[in-house]
């Protein structure tokens, strides 16, 4: 099944890269990534679609746990 994530992460060295591991470690794949920087400089918007087998609900929580991640939101894709 195919999940949307939108998050906020504090604008760090190897956010991005946390993020994806963490994904990637949980048994997700990444299919599409896409990230904006907000307007303040210190944050990012991603946008990350995921396939996997697990509930989304997993991933959402290692993710919220990383300390650059400020905000998660996860939506099924159609």
């Amino acid at each position: 099944m195919r999940y949307q994530f939108e998050m906020t992460l504090r604008r760090a060295e190897g956010a991005l890269v946390r993020v994806l591991g963490t994904t990637e470690r949980r048994g997700f794949r990444p299919v599409a990534v896409a990230g904006d920087a907000c307007g303040d400089g210190e944050h990012w918007t991603l946008r990350m679609t995921v396939e996997g087998d697990r509930a989304a609900t997993a991933l959402q929580g290692q993710l919220a746990k990383l300390y650059d991640c400020l905000t998660v939101e996860v939506s099924p894709c159609r």
